[in-house]
């Protein structure tokens, strides 16, 4: 047997277990057995990555996930979990590297994951989460998944541990009002916190090397508080109130800007940003000639994609408006409003 057919056998995918079927007066009792049964065929020595996806599981204890000996990945998304007090019985051996429980009914992040310490990713995204607790220990934590739970602010869990490791963290879709809390991450390099309650950019010093940072549809009026972030690539501002482009020259390295659906009347203080590939601004209140449009960014050599639809600088010239802005822009310009240049 080959090393390569032996890793293959490790990695066990079960189909989803139909129990429609099941009278709808059933004793937890029995649901508590067929969850069970899910996992009463695996190798407790040899399994390393379970994969239960919509398979309406309730018991995370009926698993018995205790007798997995090198279990590195567990993917339980979409199914009817509420408590998660169980992933303690993973700390006996303490093999497990990813935990993904997307889309189920968690309330509480359990104590039991803190013991965890093994933990890279985790993905609890989609849930009922509240407050974001015990994880100060999870110190080889690369990529945090919170997306679309009930968490109003971030806290201080990020000063109580080490997380030196942790790459991406994404708190989209919950209704965090102000951005707080982000210290003791060093190497942070995604931040994403579209569709929450933030009216201004600030306590993002620490971050000195974020690359992405996503604040789309918030509540921002103004462009501020970047200065420290140098070695951003990537920023997205969609649906804000922002009224003016502003107070990005320290941004040198951003290759990509959307302010798509804001307040902007102009096109301004861009000239800067040499290595832009992509810039969106549809949908705003930009009004300007062509000439000013060249003045502004028409030397932005490597501008490859642009989008201006839906503003009186289109509407205004729908039939010359993509001539004409062949003729003002980059000759690299290879696409406008995502219809490719011919």
């Amino acid at each position: 047997m080959t090393m390569e057919n032996h890793k293959s056998e490790k990695k066990v995918t079960l189909e989803p277990v139909d129990i429609n079927k099941v009278a709808e007066d059933i004793d937890p009792r029995d649901i508590i057995e067929q969850d069970s049964k899910l996992t009463e065929e695996l190798d407790p020595e040899t399994t390393e990555e379970i994969q239960l996806v919509h398979c309406k599981i309730q018991s995370l204890e009926a698993l018995n996930l205790y007798k997995f000996k090198n279990l590195k990945n567990l993917c339980l998304r979409t199914n009817l979990i509420e408590s998660i007090s169980d992933l303690e019985s993973l700390s006996l051996y303490n093999t497990i590297e990813e935990i993904d429980l997307y889309d189920n009914r968690i309330k509480h992040i359990s104590k039991y994951v803190n013991k965890l310490t093994n933990l890279t990713s985790l993905d609890l995204s989609f849930n009922q989460i509240k407050h974001l607790q015990n994880i100060e220990n999870l110190e080889k934590l690369e990529n945090l998944y919170l997306v679309a739970n009930n968490i109003s602010e971030i806290g201080d869990i990020f000063g109580k541990g080490n997380f030196h490791k942790l790459i991406n963290l994404e708190l989209g879709g919950n209704s965090v009002a102000q951005i707080s809390g982000l210290i003791n991450l060093p190497n942070l390099e995604e931040l994403w916190l579209g569709k929450n309650m933030i009216r201004k950019f600030e306590n993002l010093q620490y971050l000195k090397n974020l690359k992405i940072l996503s604040i789309q549809s918030n509540k921002i009026k103004k462009i501020e508080g970047l200065e420290q972030l140098e070695n951003l690539e990537e920023l997205y501002l969609s649906h804000n109130a922002i009224e003016e482009i502003e107070n990005l020259d320290k941004n040198l390295k951003l290759t990509t800007l959307d302010i798509t659906a804001n307040r902007l009347t102009t096109v301004k203080n861009l000239k800067h940003l040499t290595n832009l590939t992509d810039l969106w601004l549809s949908f705003n209140n930009i009004d300007m000639t062509f000439e000013q449009l060249h003045e502004e960014i028409g030397h932005l050599g490597c501008l490859e994609t642009i989008y201006l639809e839906r503003n009186p600088i289109q509407l205004k010239n729908e039939t010359s408006y993509r001539r004409k802005l062949v003729m003002n822009l980059s000759p690299n310009l290879e696409k406008i409003d995502a219809t490719y240049i011919k």
